[in-house]
């Protein structure tokens, strides 16, 4: 059985809707099913304002703009994330200020980051991992108090909640991916969410190169220049009319993807009572999406072992990030707050197994399968009792 770590899907209307925007003659951005995808982000999610972009990297990046940020400012952010989560205010100049993550959800430690706050801060980044939302409520508690602004790094998040609130709506700013390995996919795409109007039109403007072009269309001026730095953000309606057919079955793919995150978790139970791994956590009041599935072994040498041994049973099981404060961007850019100990542990030890809503029940038990076989081979001792189980709070799945 060959399973790849992931396999993009149609979820309906996709190749009609391309065809339509073809036919429509608008092959550029902010065409209708542009519009149509605002629309849904907006009203779906709660959000204020949103704005596609040609990727989540560039929905991080027109937040960074919008911040106004200058150099030597910093923003603080974990360092267990993708590079563009650093990289968008390092381009403005800004030093992120890199702190450790929760040992049970792998977000941004809360409690580290008021005693990462100089006078030069001007925002904490939070990333919401695998899905699971960020202990938004102190974090913005801490940012109002200090009169921050919090960019939600919500890649993973799309249709996660936090007590009730959409994830990408909390915070200032958010950045959603609609990548292929992404719940709801379009090639490469991605949208900026903005929950303070006031930043709504200056949004607009940086999004169309700098130009107050989109006020020309809604007639409110006579002609359209220059105004502000910007960029060319707007991916193509090609794009959005694939998009938009995913959107449209957001909840559907986001149930499907659940009953393959609780299979999962449901079998590699046993592995864990056991001390073998640790499975994802999800804390009270968290909504998860069904984003991905990973372990945490013991040590490098067994998430190498396990990776080479799943890979021989042509399972495509991955590791995940390289912490950014120990790479050479990392360290000529950023600083870190303290010591990273969690950040460091985890990116050694964390596996991702192969995730797509379709997905077999026959397919996942094979998954978890080879990964019992690896671990019960008699030959090997991987000392189990190092690993404690986790308590029944921290088991909570969607």
């Amino acid at each position: 059985m060959h399973l790849p770590f992931n396999r993009p899907e149609l979820a309906g209307k996709e190749l009609e809707y391309i065809q339509a925007a073809i036919n429509n003659c608008h092959l550029s951005g902010d065409g209708q099913f542009s519009r149509k995808c605002h629309h849904w982000l907006e009203e779906v999610l709660g959000a204020h304002k949103a704005l596609l972009t040609h990727s989540c990297t560039g929905a991080l990046e027109m937040a960074a703009i919008l911040l106004d940020l200058q150099p030597g400012d910093e923003v603080i952010m974990p360092s267990f994330t993708f590079v563009s989560t650093a990289n968008a205010f390092v381009l403005r100049g800004a030093v992120p200020v890199f702190v450790d993550i929760r040992p049970d959800t792998l977000n941004i430690d809360e409690s580290l980051i008021e005693s990462a706050i100089t006078p030069r801060t001007r925002a904490v980044v939070v990333v919401h991992y695998a899905g699971v939302a960020c202990e938004m409520d102190r974090i913005m508690e801490l940012a109002d108090r200090h009169g921050l602004k919090v960019v939600e790094d919500a890649a993973h998040a799309i249709l996660g909640t936090y007590k009730g609130r959409r994830l990408g709506t909390i915070g200032q700013f958010a950045a959603l991916s609609f990548h292929e390995t992404k719940n709801l996919i379009a090639g490469e795409c991605g949208a900026l969410l903005i929950n303070d109007p006031a930043y709504s039109r200056r949004a607009e403007i940086i999004r169309e190169k700098g130009t107050n072009r989109s006020a020309f269309f809604r007639g409110e001026i006579d002609k359209y220049t220059w105004v502000d730095v910007g960029s060319s953000f707007l991916p193509s309606e090609l794009q959005a009319a694939f998009l938009f057919a995913q959107l449209e079955m957001a909840e559907e793919i986001t149930s499907e993807r659940l009953r393959v995150w609780n299979r999962y978790h449901e079998l590699l139970e046993p592995l864990q009572s056991e001390g073998f791994v640790r499975r994802p956590s999800v804390p009270p009041g968290c909504g998860q999406n069904g984003h991905l599935y990973y372990l945490l072994v013991q040590s490098a040498e067994i998430r190498d072992a396990l990776l080479s041994y799943l890979k021989q049973r042509e399972v495509g099981a991955l590791f995940h990030y390289v912490p950014l404060h120990n790479v050479p961007a990392g360290v000529r850019f950023g600083r870190c707050h303290g010591e990273l100990p969690v950040t460091e542990h985890s990116s050694e030890c964390l596996i991702r197994l192969p995730f797509w809503r379709s997905l077999s029940d026959e397919q996942i038990s094979y998954v978890v399968a080879s990964i019992e076989e690896f671990f019960r081979q008699p030959d090997r001792d991987f000392r189990p009792a190092l690993l404690a189980r986790q308590s029944s709070a921290e088991e909570v799945s969607a």
